[in-house]
């Protein structure tokens, strides 16, 4: 593993976007021989995690199309974070100048929004960090090396966007990188960790810096109900116009409104200053809310 982790390192230093002979190297390895390894200790990391073996994930990524600066391979709950734009789990990020791979408790740092990959508020990711360190503040105690901000030097915005998203992390230098048995407890050391923070979001009614239920369900049903597709002659399925697409987005955020207005909130449509779309206030509570198209 530890061959791998400084292989990869050599290669970030010719990253280059298009899908050159040392990026696909670089994709097999992250998307396939390190998740190979970490598949050998599913067991442990399924003990670790408290979850069970069959729910245990390991994916990895360099990019779609493009090739992505900062590579990853991480570890995850299926059911809990079947996707890398939400949630908790543990993650190597590779550095964009290639000097050092982290091993993060990390999170979901963007999101899909109408059809758009876009980075999510970091004061909602501060208060998911801030909820999440008390939980694991016993158990991090264990090791003095943990960091709590790190540096990925990338040159995209998408390769710096996972550096907020960051709980704890162990930092592996390219000239002082640990052998595998060493990397592999530090792996299930971090395991343990996201498998509190599982255990802790499994019982709360809602984390800090998240959508209320309630929010995230009338904004997704606002979007459903405006979302009436026109059926095409010729049987090629259902297309939308730009025309069409706007009228959807308009009629999704009036409903929103009304729902959140009906349950007692102010609320201002900020969409066209703001990456989201409406701003909620009710007494203390603030709430700031994307409307989301259910174009599937």
């Amino acid at each position: 593993m530890d061959e791998l982790l400084s292989e990869v390192l050599d290669l970030q230093k010719v990253w280059e976007a298009k899908n050159s002979q040392p990026m696909q190297r670089r994709g097999v390895i992250v998307r396939t021989e390190i998740r190979a390894w970490l598949r050998e200790h599913v067991g442990a990391l399924s003990k670790a995690m408290g979850i069970p073996v069959d729910d245990v994930g390991v994916e990895g990524k360099d990019g779609a199309g493009q090739r992505a600066e900062v590579a990853w391979t991480r570890v995850h709950s299926k059911s809990r974070t079947p996707s890398a734009t939400n949630g908790w789990y543990v993650v190597y990020l590779f550095s964009g100048d290639g000097e050092r791979v982290y091993l993060s408790l990390n999170q979901g740092t963007t999101e899909w929004i109408a059809g758009e990959l876009k980075p999510r508020e970091p004061a909602a990711l501060k208060k998911r960090i801030e909820w999440a360190h008390p939980l694991i503040e016993q158990a991090a105690a264990e090791r003095a090396d943990l960091l709590t901000e790190i540096r990925l030097n990338a040159r995209t915005k998408l390769g710096r966007g996972y550096e907020p998203g960051n709980v704890v992390a162990i930092e592996y230098r390219r000239d002082s990188i640990p052998d595998s048995d060493a990397l592999g407890r530090d792996l299930l050391f971090m395991a343990r960790l996201l498998g509190l923070l599982y255990k802790a979001a499994d019982n709360a009614t809602h984390v800090p810096g998240d959508l209320p239920v309630e929010v995230r369900e009338a904004t997704q049903s606002a979007a459903t109900t405006a979302n009436r597709r026109t059926a095409r002659k010729g049987g090629q399925g259902f297309l939308l116009t730009a025309t069409e697409r706007s009228a959807i987005e308009k009629r999704s955020v009036l409903l929103a409104m009304d729902h959140f207005k009906a349950q007692g909130w102010t609320v201002k449509d900020v969409g066209a200053s703001k990456p989201y779309d409406l701003h909620l206030t009710r007494g203390d509570e603030k709430l700031h809310v994307e409307v989301n198209l259910a174009l599937s």
